[in-house]
């Protein structure tokens, strides 16, 4: 599994999974999930629905028992022969819905499961939180937004050794949630806290997170930076999965792939399918036409374009505000990088 690019030789690993197993009568959740987080930073299970993100997050947190290992902080927490329940595993969870106390105070909801004595605990994780002056406040008095933040600030309140959150964001509306995420990002490296969360939303993981685990079919395909994974999937469905791209169907030979927006190197040969992104297709006037423009969607800040090739292909260019292409007008269109994979059998 990928460390990421800060990390030390003092690091050591939060949590530790190998290959869980677990099934829900004859539908498989998880077929050998694996994945390593470092302490202090920020992972995020992403993929499509059904394809055991939950799941492993429960596993990890104790709330499921699996097939598998399971080791947080070098502690042995599951195995064949251990099981150790999520409140001994000095874990948090924040859970989809807050499963806030709707009967008892903000300062109540943060403090319950601490011992006595640690008001100055509540005080502290609330003010980190943005919930100073809220404490006498009932949940039902509270926006979505700071209802969420009290969730946190439970979770938090116990010093965990890591923070699971499952679908932290799914409840809020489109303009509140990009805030909120950039908030908890703050929120948890201020806080030093390691923390694994699970999305469907391919930005909000981008964004959000140090580590993205790709899950499929109850297993992770590829764990790296948010850029490494963007720039270098390690196969075709990961490329495609993860943000907008194009593939090409093409043959390798003499250490190229030759495609209709130019060739790429390869040490592949035979059948093979070269991904684009559409922010690497450049676009120019004046160069004898391989494209025409068949439709484009402007967004203010960009606009995609979506091409027509020579023999019927079509791909997508992302560029800026300006130019201003029209509909049917001819240009040309080569990609500055593509990523080649294999189509052998």
């Amino acid at each position: 599994m990928v460390k990421g690019s800060s990390s030390t030789a003092a690091e050591q690993l939060a949590i530790r999974a190998r290959e869980l197993y677990k099934s829900f009568g004859d539908t498989k959740a998880l077929d050998g999930f694996s994945l390593d987080v470092w302490e202090g930073s920020v992972v995020t299970l992403l993929g499509p629905s059904g394809c055991g993100k939950t799941t492993a997050l429960r596993v990890m947190a104790g709330f499921e028992k699996a097939a598998g290992i399971v080791e947080i902080r070098g502690r042995r927490v599951l195995d064949s022969e251990t099981f150790v329940p999520p409140d001994k595993r000095r874990v948090g969870m924040v859970f989809q819905d807050y499963a806030l106390f709707p009967h008892m105070t903000v300062r109540k909801n943060i403090a319950y499961g601490l011992s006595k004595g640690q008001g100055s605990r509540i005080s502290d994780v609330m003010d980190l939180v943005g919930l100073h002056g809220l404490g006498d406040r009932m949940p039902g008095e509270l926006s979505g937004g700071q209802q969420q933040r009290v969730a946190l600030a439970r979770a938090l309140a116990p010093n965990p050794d890591v923070i699971f959150l499952d679908e932290p964001f799914s409840n809020l509306d489109a303009a509140l949630r990009e805030r909120v995420r950039r908030e908890l990002k703050v929120i948890l490296t201020e806080a030093r806290t390691t923390a694994v969360f699970v999305t469907h939303d391919q930005e909000e993981a981008l964004a959000t997170s140090d580590i993205v685990a790709v899950m499929r079919e109850g297993k992770v395909l590829q764990a790296d930076t948010p850029t490494n994974l963007y720039k270098n999937p390690v196969d075709e469905w990961v490329a495609t999965f993860l943000g907008d791209a194009d593939v090409l169907e093409a043959e390798a030979r003499s250490g190229f792939a030759d495609t209709v927006l130019g060739k790429f190197e390869t040490s592949l040969s035979g059948p093979v399918a070269v991904m684009t992104r559409p922010e690497d297709v450049q676009l120019s006037l004046g160069e004898t036409p391989n494209a025409s423009v068949a439709s484009i969607e402007y967004f203010g800040h960009d606009q995609l374009i979506t091409l027509a090739m020579t023999g019927g292909i079509r791909v997508r260019s992302r560029i800026g505000s300006r130019p201003n292409y029209r509909i049917g007008q001819s240009l040309r269109a080569r990609a500055i990088q593509g990523r080649v994979f294999s189509r052998k059998a």
